[in-house]
């Protein structure tokens, strides 16, 4: 039987710089590292499962399919070259995925993965060692062939089974209608289009003034950036730009969040400016959201207890709806992570960080499980220098300069997944 192998090139991601097709010393010696599978997870779902590989550095892979001219197949291997696994894993689930084991092999790690139906890889991509993580994940996300959801779970040995169908499970025309139409959300949101949505966020507003300076106020120093990110992205011609407010407004913080979710966005961006009683410190941060947010999401979608941030799921099923709003959200948080690593580059050399510059936090602002965030607290409003940099139109200048080449350097990445 002729096997086909499509390899996966994500070096660029790991080197951060590194281009793909590019053939500097750097990307070499990384291809050819030995690196170490240390643990595979997984979150499985009915429509979708994510596997996640741990590995002490980054490595090669490749998906292996037994008919090149299928559509879709219920068994892949994935292939770690330059790889090595101390010894075999295996996991049994319910959901689209069967059951998975790991192998080594002559220089590699090999993992056989049966699915419960034809199954295609959806995407992929790297995340590198960031806060509090020590370890590269490379993520790949499978879906079925047909785009169906996987009927019958039955569950594995040591599993408890799922509650037995009742005669009014069968999904009504609506919950059809409501999973069909995030389906298309998603799908949107996911593909290479010409022009990305960003909703940009000036913080405070009207009757909130946030915090004060000598001389400057929170609420005007972030609607003056926010202002000059928009005119600075709309020079491109490369985005449709939304702001939150674009006046001396008070909108409400879930207001903010139902507006990027109702338009759709690709990326959110708040604009902040800091304060603390001690006037010497000072520089930017990048906020993201941290996992007491996720689980909070979690929480209050689950049981529909907060009306802003009311997401369709279409199971009857409480674990089932988990499982499916834990695969979108974790992606979301994946890409936001991305997005913040990406800008705090861009942001260094422009403007002072804090020594921890990418922090996380349970900001309501981030809370939207479908749509890429972060806050940006641009400086200290309570330091001198801080002060006069976000109140001068060519600081602020650089700095929507910085942003805007972030957001580039971010969908320029996101477009070389796709038509990989």
């Amino acid at each position: 039987m002729r096997l086909l192998e499509r390899k996966l090139t994500w070096g660029w991601l790991a080197l951060g710089l590194v281009a793909i097709g590019g053939a500097s010393t750097a990307a070499v010696a990384y291809r050819q590292a030995t690196s170490e599978l240390l643990h595979v997870r997984v979150g499985n779902g009915a429509t979708e499962t994510r596997m996640v590989l741990e590995l002490d550095q980054p490595a090669m892979a490749r998906v292996v399919v037994e008919d090149p001219k299928g559509v879709g197949q219920k068994h892949l291997s994935v292939v770690l070259s330059h790889a090595r696994t101390s010894s075999d894993q295996s996991g049994r689930a319910v959901g689209l995925l069967r059951q998975w084991r790991s192998s080594p092999g002559a220089d590699s790690a090999k993992l056989d993965l049966d699915f419960d139906r034809p199954s295609v890889v959806k995407r992929r991509f790297l995340l590198p060692p960031d806060d509090g993580v020590k370890v590269y994940r490379y993520v790949i996300d499978f879906g079925p062939a047909d785009g169906a959801v996987t009927p019958n779970l039955e569950p594995s040995a040591g599993q408890t089974a799922p509650r037995a169908p009742q005669p009014d499970d069968a999904p009504s025309a609506l919950a059809t209608q409501k999973l069909n139409a995030a389906a298309a959300r998603f799908a949107a949101r996911n593909q290479v289009s010409s022009r990305k949505v960003i909703v940009i966020d000036a913080g405070h507003g009207g009757k909130d003034p946030g915090a004060s300076g000598t001389e400057d106020r929170e609420k005007d120093v972030s609607l003056a950036a926010a202002r000059a990110l928009r005119d600075r992205l709309m020079a491109t011609g490369r985005y449709q730009v939304v702001m939150t407010r674009t006046d001396d407004t008070f909108i409400p913080l879930e207001q903010r969040v139902q507006i990027a979710r109702r338009e759709n966005a690709d990326l959110f961006i708040s604009l902040h400016a800091d304060s603390i009683q001690d006037p010497n410190l000072h520089g930017a941060t990048v906020y993201t959201l941290s996992d007491k947010g996720v689980d909070r999401v979690a929480r209050k979608v689950i049981s529909h207890s907060d009306w802003f941030i009311n997401v369709d799921l279409p199971g009857r099923d409480p674990s089932v709806n988990r499982i499916l709003l834990d695969l979108t959200q974790r992606e979301t948080t994946n890409q936001s992570s991305g997005f913040a690593n990406i800008l705090l580059d861009r942001l260094s050399g422009r403007v002072d960080l804090l020594r921890r510059s990418h922090r996380d936090a349970n900001y309501m602002v981030l809370l939207a499980p479908d749509v890429p965030a972060v806050l940006l607290e641009m400086g200290f409003i309570s330091n001198p220098l801080d002060e006069q940099r976000l109140s001068s139109p060519e600081a602020r200048k650089k700095l929507a300069d910085a942003v805007a080449e972030s957001i580039d350097a971010y969908f320029s990445r996101q477009t070389r997944i796709a038509l990989r």
